[in-house]
């Protein structure tokens, strides 16, 4: 019985050693348990074809027409799985596209970042720099990151008939001006009684005609 009891004894000592040594050995990187980021984007055994780019890697050809149908030879990435149109599973298939770079695509194609220090209402009108990425489910040769140059188009919430508005009923006191936050013009209307009302008239037809804008720069809503 002594002899049972340190042999058991022995066994648990060497699994404890031997759970220890396979857990420094996954935490050491020996072998890898993580999913790879771009399968958040891949769905399971569904169409080749309809895969997002970031699942598939294709030998592009980059003298092929532009604007002409070309077809380029494709393979999934590791961990991913598709089928073809017999729901067969592949690693490799044919993807059909139009010839074209990505920044050359429709602007539904693609999403860019926007610009809240640039001034929309302005002459003439400001443009800047944005970063645009191609959507998921769209095709194209280059990067799918490129800069472009795009016109200021933000609005900070100010309604152009809330401000026609004000122009016409409370114009005299400068109530327009403050709602667009313009404050020293309005403080201007209020103590010289909207400008004899020759201010109060150019205002509702500088407003009427939105050449008289929010003061930080923004587009009406």
């Amino acid at each position: 019985m002594a002899a049972a009891g340190v042999l058991l004894w022995g066994l648990r000592r060497l699994c404890r050693v031997l759970l220890f040594l396979s857990q420094f050995y996954i935490l050491s990187g020996g072998e890898s348990t993580d999913i790879p980021p771009y399968m958040m984007k891949c769905p399971s055994n569904g169409l080749c074809s309809r895969l997002p780019a970031d699942c598939i890697e294709c030998k592009t050809n980059f003298s092929c027409v532009y604007g002409k149908p070309v077809t380029f030879d494709c393979t999934v990435k590791p961990s991913v799985t598709c089928v073809d149109q017999d729901f067969k599973s592949r690693k490799s298939f044919v993807l059909n596209m139009t010839c074209r770079f990505c920044w050359q695509l429709p602007e539904t194609d693609y999403e860019c970042s926007s610009s809240t220090s640039c001034m929309a209402v302005s002459c003439p009108r400001q443009r800047y720099t944005a970063n645009c990425t191609v959507r998921d489910h769209i095709h194209c040769l280059g990067n799918r990151t490129f800069p472009k140059m795009l016109y200021c188009n933000w609005t900070g919430g100010y309604k152009w008939s809330t401000a026609l508005a004000l122009s016409i009923t409370l114009g005299g006191f400068g109530a327009d001006r403050f709602y667009l936050g313009q404050w020293r013009e309005g403080l201007g209307k209020l103590f010289s009684f909207g400008g004899l009302g020759i201010w109060t008239l150019l205002d509702v037809l500088l407003i009427g005609v939105g050449y008289v804008g929010p003061a930080d720069g923004s587009l009406y809503i």
